[in-house]
């Protein structure tokens, strides 16, 4: 009796070891994690992702879940070169299995991010814009393994807070492109440069720099509220109302709504045309001790209602050298927005604009010494 127990018995060893490594070692690890107490929770950031039965290509799918959903991690596992969590779902049956890494955003990180909106909590929008490829959310302003939040989608829309003028380097348009193609391009670029150094050109501010820009996301896009993006893959979604005034040697970097409605920042075409202030900039490298200006030049455009078109109520004359952020205040038709403009001394100074409606015009009181910061360089 005793023998035929004893072949039973490795009759079902010998069965549990043949099943699937991947199976065997998830059963593991799930007793090791309720052992050692691991736990941290994790945020999807994906529109949807599947919790699996296991990292195996041939694994189940368990649950979907979507953007915003909180789940506790258990584990973690680095596997073929892809990183996955094994997660606990707060649904009924409190589903465990693996999702990976790409979906979800682990509580730490999302701190990390969080502290970083706490740094433009008190400030406007300054324009809004649009991923034109998938790319990198980073929590600063460099091309490291070290500061990636995750991967932000192609066709991801964003308010811009703040950018930095970077020193070009040698870096891909794309995070994933090869090595090889970035140094061929910057190659191709550092000749271009130098030809026109021998022709006494002014040097250009697109060639010298890199743009990174400083956004905020929407919870409907991204849980994290702030990070990053190489501004290689950002389009600015200037509105399509105002866009055709930008001029090709002078681009339009912020702007804000003068009027009624509420929105001090939009994209694409607004419900009804309105008053603009925008900042402006030439690609013309203009440096002072190492700080390049975020515009030269101010703009507001008002919209005449009997006309049906727009009008400049009020612009600079000449250059300015001025920083973010631009503020607008008040109600209705009656604004104020003010900005830091350079003084020749070398001091930055605060400049408040008022702006209101003479009958059926809208006005513009500049500062009585805003001459004092133009410089008489031609437009």
């Amino acid at each position: 009796m005793r023998s035929v127990r004893s072949i039973l018995i490795a009759l079902a060893l010998s069965v549990a070891v043949s099943q699937s490594a991947c199976t065997w070692l998830d059963g593991i690890l799930s007793t090791a994690t309720g052992i050692v107490g691991l736990s941290d929770t994790a945020t999807v950031i994906s529109k949807t992702a599947q919790i699996r039965t296991s990292y195996a290509v041939v694994a189940a799918d368990l649950l979907e879940v979507k953007r915003g959903e909180k789940l506790d991690v258990l584990d973690k596992v680095d596997f073929e070169k892809v990183l996955w969590y094994r997660v606990r779902a707060r649904d009924e049956a409190e589903t465990e299995g693996w999702i990976e890494a790409q979906h979800v955003i682990t509580s730490e990180t999302l701190d990390k991010s969080q502290k970083l909106a706490e740094e433009f909590k008190d400030l406007p929008p300054q324009a809004s814009g649009v991923l034109r490829a998938k790319s990198n959310l980073r929590l600063s302003s460099e091309i490291t393994d070290e500061n990636v939040l995750f991967k932000l989608a192609s066709g991801s829309n964003f308010e811009i807070m703040d950018w930095k003028f970077v020193p070009k380097e040698e870096l891909p348009d794309v995070d994933d492109a090869s090595k090889g193609e970035a140094a061929k391009s910057a190659r191709t670029k550092n000749a271009e440069i130098e030809a026109a150094k021998v022709q006494g050109e002014p040097e250009k501010l697109d060639e010298k720099y890199d743009i990174w820009y400083l956004v905020k996301l929407d919870p409907s896009v991204s849980p994290a509220p702030a990070g990053w993006l190489f501004g290689r893959q950002v389009e600015l979604q200037v509105p399509s109302e105002i866009v055709f005034f930008q001029q090709n040697n002078r681009k339009f970097v912020t702007w804000q709504r003068l009027d009624a409605e509420s929105a001090s920042v939009s994209s694409g075409r607004s419900a009804t045309p309105g008053n603009w202030v925008i900042l402006t900039r030439s690609n013309v490298v203009k440096a002072i001790d190492g700080v390049e200006p975020d515009f030269d030049g101010i703009l507001v455009l008002a919209f005449d209602k009997y006309d049906q078109g727009y009008y400049t109520a009020w612009r600079t004359t000449g250059e300015v050298w001025g920083l973010l952020p631009l503020r607008v205040e008040g109600q209705g038709d009656n604004k104020t927005f003010t900005l830091q403009l350079r003084h020749p001394e070398g001091r930055m100074d605060e400049k408040r604009f008022v702006v209101f409606r003479d009958k059926i015009r809208l006005k513009v009181t500049q500062p009585e010494d805003i001459a004092q910061y133009q410089s008489m360089r031609s437009r």
